[in-house]
This record gives C-alpha cells, sequence and structure tokens, in this order.
C-alpha cells in the first residue's frame, strides 16, 4: 500500500515537471547502505561486540538441548534417567526461549537506535548530492532501476568522509 501510495505521488509530481523540463532522477540503495557504508559496518562491530556473549549463551543452551534430545532418543536410559533428561530439557527449553526473546528485542531496539544516525547521514548526504548535481527527484524504493541513476556509490563515499 504504501508502495502505491509512493508510485502515484511521484506519477502525479512528475507528470507535469516532464512536459517543462528535463526530468534528473536518482535512485539510492538504502540496504546496500545499511551494509556497506563505514559507519555501519562499525556499528555492526559494536553490535556484536555488545551482544557477542549473550549470542553465545544462546548457542551453549541450544548446543546442551541438542545433547539432551540426543540422550532421550536412545531407548538405553532408565526410567529415572529418562525423567530427569526431560525435566532438564524442558527447563532449558524454557530458560532458551525467554532468553532468545529478551535478547532479539533488545537486540532490535539497540540496532534501531544506532542505524537512525546512519540513516539521518545517509539522507544528509542524499540531500547533499541530489542539490550539487540537481536532481529533482531521489528514490528508494522502486522495481526496476537503471545502473544510471544509481547514486548509492556516491552516497556511500560521500558517508567516508
Amino acid at each position: 500500500m504504501k508502495a502505491l501510495i509512493s508510485i502515484a505521488l511521484a506519477a502525479g509530481l512528475l507528470a507535469p515537471a516532464a512536459g517543462a523540463a528535463d526530468l534528473k532522477i536518482g535512485y539510492v540503495q538504502i540496504e546496500r547502505i545499511y551494509r556497506e557504508a563505514a559507519p555501519a559496518v562499525a556499528i555492526q562491530k559494536k553490535l556484536e561486540k555488545e551482544f557477542g556473549e549473550r549470542r553465545t549463551e544462546l548457542k551453549r543452551l541450544s548446543d546442551r538441548a541438542k545433547d539432551l534430545e540426543n540422550q532421550l532418543s536412545r531407548s538405553s536410559l532408565s526410567d529415572r534417567d529418562r525423567k530427569q533428561a526431560e525435566r532438564e530439557y524442558a527447563g532449558l527449553d524454557r530458560d532458551y526461549r525467554a532468553k532468545a526473546r529478551e535478547f532479539s528485542e533488545d537486540f532490535n531496539q539497540r540496532r534501531n537506535e544506532e542505524f537512525s544516525g546512519v540513516q539521518e547521514r545517509a539522507n544528509r548526504a542524499v540531500k547533499q548530492i541530489a542539490e550539487r548535481e540537481q536532481f529533482d527527484i531521489v528514490l528508494q524504493d522502486a522495481v526496476y532501476v537503471s545502473p544510471r541513476i544509481d547514486l548509492t556509490a556516491k552516497v556511500l563515499k560521500e558517508l567516508e568522509k
């Protein structure tokens, strides 16, 4: 729905200008900027460092649960050992789910906080390029884009400064 509104607005804005003068259009791949821009890469490293221990703990819990599953799949366990393994597995499962949910929420919140700054810088860089090179419109969402109007490399260069 959002894309349809954007297209309709762009078409409505572009139609009068197309007849009046040459229209200069640019495009930016925002996902590529979030992947490749130096500030984005630094944020990814920072988040990995900040959340690395918790990710390792989740991996440890997951590995232990897999070990218990393997034990439970063997028919050679006594009833007492099976019940103990089942209880441990149920506790691990609860603990893992709670920690994974908390990890995901915390990680997403921190990532959003950090990337909002990158987004602001990228938008400023796009605006500067658009004004300097006299673009009429710069888009971020499109179904198809010709490489000749792609400004992403210029924005990445601008963000390196």
